[in-house]
């Protein structure tokens, strides 16, 4: 799966799709969700997904509870990762059920269904664990990111 650009893997109505998952999902939580897509091959998706994540300095909310999507395009990998915040507090497996809803939708060649879905997910499990607040601000924009 080569593409030119990671920008064009959704075309701009599929991108619209998934900011509003983020959307409703940061709603539930005052977390912060992010999608990049990268056309990188990583040696290690994790890995990478950190380096990313640090990039994009989801490292600064005040509650360290920032959520990265990673999808690499050319290796056809992906990953979803928290900050020290959300680590710390959930349980060790909190991220497989996100993992496994949007890989399952990934097999069928459905991308914006998992992705909104995982993210959806994500905002309701995080909801437990860092409910939205009133005085809540949105610290990181909902725009997807793209690595070329």
């Amino acid at each position: 799966m080569t593409m030119t650009k990671a920008a064009d893997f959704f075309n701009s109505e599929q991108q619209q799709e998934i900011i509003a998952a983020i959307q409703l999902a940061e709603k539930n939580t005052s977390g912060e969700i992010r999608l990049h897509i990268d056309t990188s091959r990583p040696e290690d998706v994790f890995q990478r997904a950190f380096e990313v994540f640090d990039q994009l300095e989801m490292n600064k909310t005040e509650l360290k509870n920032g959520v990265l999507f990673y999808l690499a395009l050319e290796s056809r990998e992906f990953a979803v990762i928290g900050d020290e915040g959300i680590n710390n507090i959930v349980p060790e497996d909190f991220w497989n059920e996100v993992m496994e809803l949007v890989i399952s939708h990934f097999k069928k060649e459905e991308f914006v269904l998992g992705l909104a879905g995982g993210i959806k997910l994500c905002g309701f499990k995080l909801k437990e664990h860092f409910p939205h607040q009133r005085e809540d601000i949105n610290e990181l924009t909902d725009e997807l990111s793209f690595g070329d």
